[in-house]
């Protein structure tokens, strides 16, 4: 998701999205995800395709989507003569996901991270069976504090009861064109099973830990198994 309307290449500096610079590393990345032939599989900011001609080599089918005008002309040529893509022109933000399950593999735009990964994980009833995403190294480090029973922020306690966070391989700032700033990383997100609640509970355990959080001083030194307890026991 480079751009934003016909903001066109400015629209890639505003969102901070940092192409893949080698279709070696993009075989690498969907290799280390594992997709199979079976998988339906969702790629949020296809960008210039270099993930997308990768994910078409191994999955049943790729949903490549994108914003930017000019990138969606090229996708678009580019993958017309590969049936088992398809290209969305669309908002990874707001696109409508899948309730069937699907995998998401993408190299996310920093500048929007947070905000995609809230489309993703804040409703865990939707179809989402795992997503291996590129995003900032710091991002990655943060997330995966989750499953290492260390302090944790409101978000993450808030999917952990739903979610494993993992970290993938690093990817240095010259992975990338143009270079950001910071390296990157892989974020492994797997749908637990079985989840420690129900989904059906996802938003009253939503509403339950962000009144902890601003009310509770201790709130970040609890693991999410703690937070579930306390949870349960409270609607007792």
């Amino acid at each position: 998701m480079p751009g934003h309307t016909a903001r066109g290449r400015r629209g890639h500096r505003h969102f901070g999205q940092h192409f893949l610079g080698s279709a070696r590393l993009a075989a690498q990345l969907v290799a280390d995800a594992d997709v199979g032939g079976a998988d339906r599989v969702v790629e949020l900011g296809a960008g210039r395709g270099i993930l997308t001609s990768a994910l078409a080599c191994r999955a049943a089918h790729v949903l490549a989507v994108e914003l930017d005008p000019e990138l969606v002309r090229g996708l678009s040529r580019g993958f017309a003569n590969t049936s088992n893509v398809v290209v969305l022109p669309a908002d990874a933000r707001d696109v409508p996901l899948p309730s069937n399950p699907y995998r998401v593999v993408a190299n996310l735009p920093f500048g929007v991270t947070s905000a995609i990964l809230r489309r993703l994980l804040d409703a865990p009833a939707g179809g989402l069976e795992r997503a291996d995403l590129v995003v900032q190294w710091q991002v990655a480090r943060e997330r995966v504090r989750v499953d290492q029973g260390v302090r944790t922020d409101l978000v993450g306690v808030r999917w952990g009861p739903w979610w494993e966070f993992h970290r993938g391989r690093r990817l240095p700032a010259g992975s990338f064109r143009p270079r950001p700033s910071v390296d990157a990383a892989v974020l492994v997100v797997v749908r637990r099973n079985p989840p420690l609640l129900p989904v059906a509970f996802s938003q009253r355990y939503a509403n339950f830990v962000t009144r902890a959080f601003r009310s509770g001083p201790d709130a970040r030194g609890m693991s999410i198994r703690q937070w579930v307890a306390r949870f349960c026991n409270a609607g007792r």
